[in-house]
C-alpha cells in the first residue's frame, strides 16, 4: 500500500493510501502530482499540498460560492482570482443569472491537468460561454481591471506562500475593492484557525479586509482532507450583510440542489467558536 502523507504541523501528519500516482510534473510555478486511491478517488497536491479530491471537493467549493449568490442573488459578474481546478467556475456556472466569469489562474497547467484528470472539477468550464479564462497572475489581472467591473470575486487560492503569496496582501485587497461596484462582495481563502501558523495567517488576512471594506464577516465549514478540518472562508462587502440580507426564498427559487450548502446552514456558519472570535478581535 502506498501512502501520501502531508505535515500539518510540527507535530502532526495527515495520511491518505492511494494505489498509484498517476501524473506528477513540475512547472515554472509548482511541483503538481495526481493520486488514485479508494477511499478518496483521484486527488492532486500542489508541492505537497492536497488541493482537491473526489470526495469532498464539493464541500469547498459549494461554501465558496453559494453563500454570496444567497446574500446578493442579482450577481451578474464574477470574478475568480485562482480556481485552477475548475470545480469554483463549475458552481458559478450554475446560475443561469450570471452574464460574465473570469478566471484569473497562474498555472495553466493545473487547469489542463484537471480537465484531463479531475473532469469532476474542469468539465465543461471551458466550453461555457460566458466563460473567460486568462492565465496570468491574479494580482497584476486585478491591478489592470476597470473600476467597479465585477459584482463578485472569489478568491480560491493556496496558501500565503510561493504562487499564493500576493493574494494576501493589502495591495490586493485594495485593488479588489476598487474593481468590485457599489453592491460588490469579496470571498477569500481565509485559512484555518487551529493550527498556529494558519491562524495567524487567518488574522493577518483579517486585519487588513477589515481596514478596507465597511462590512466584514468570517464563516466555517468543515474540510475533512485540509489541516485539522476546520477552515474558513472571509467574507467583505461595501453594502451586502450575509446575515441581514440573506434572500433565502430566491435563492431557493434557483433550485440549485447541493450536497452542502443550505439556507439554514448559511446562517449556522457564520456563528464561530469563542476561540476563533477572539483570535479575530
Amino acid at each position: 500500500m502506498n501512502w501520501y502523507t502531508e505535515q500539518w504541523s510540527q507535530n502532526c501528519r495527515f495520511s491518505i493510501a492511494y494505489d498509484k500516482e498517476i501524473y506528477s510534473e513540475k512547472t515554472a510555478f509548482q511541483q503538481i502530482d495526481f493520486y488514485q486511491g479508494e477511499e478518496f478517488g483521484t486527488f492532486f497536491t500542489l508541492d505537497g499540498l492536497m488541493m482537491v479530491n473526489e470526495k469532498d471537493e464539493f464541500i469547498y467549493h459549494d461554501m465558496i460560492v453559494h453563500p454570496a449568490f444567497a446574500t446578493n442573488p442579482g450577481i451578474k459578474k464574477v470574478l475568480i482570482i485562482g480556481g485552477g481546478d475548475g470545480g469554483t467556475a463549475r458552481e458559478v456556472l450554475r446560475y443561469s443569472s450570471v452574464e460574465e466569469v473570469v478566471m484569473a489562474e497562474i498555472d495553466e497547467r493545473v487547469f489542463r491537468l484537471c480537465q484531463q484528470y479531475l473532469p469532476v472539477t474542469a468539465s465543461g468550464v471551458e466550453e461555457d460561454s460566458r466563460m473567460e479564462l486568462r492565465f496570468e497572475d491574479g494580482l497584476e489581472y486585478v491591478r489592470n481591471a476597470a473600476d467597479q467591473s465585477f459584482d463578485l470575486i472569489l478568491v480560491d487560492s493556496t496558501d500565503p506562500i510561493s504562487v499564493g503569496e500576493g493574494l494576501f496582501t493589502t495591495e490586493f485587497y485594495n485593488e479588489c475593492y476598487r474593481v468590485l461596484n457599489k453592491d460588490g462582495i469579496l470571498i477569500n481563502q481565509h485559512e484555518s484557525p487551529y493550527f498556529a501558523e494558519y491562524a495567524e495567517n487567518m488574522k493577518k488576512a483579517h486585519r487588513k479586509i477589515k481596514t478596507i471594506f465597511p462590512i466584514t464577516h468570517v464563516y466555517q465549514y468543515h474540510m475533512p482532507t485540509y489541516p485539522s478540518g476546520h477552515w474558513l472562508f472571509g467574507f467583505a462587502s461595501k453594502s451586502f450583510d450575509p446575515l441581514k440580507d440573506m434572500d433565502a426564498n430566491t435563492w431557493n427559487d434557483f433550485g440549485i440542489k447541493t450536497k452542502y450548502y443550505n439556507t439554514d446552514l448559511h446562517k449556522g456558519a457564520f456563528g464561530l467558536p469563542n476561540y476563533v472570535k477572539e483570535a479575530l478581535k
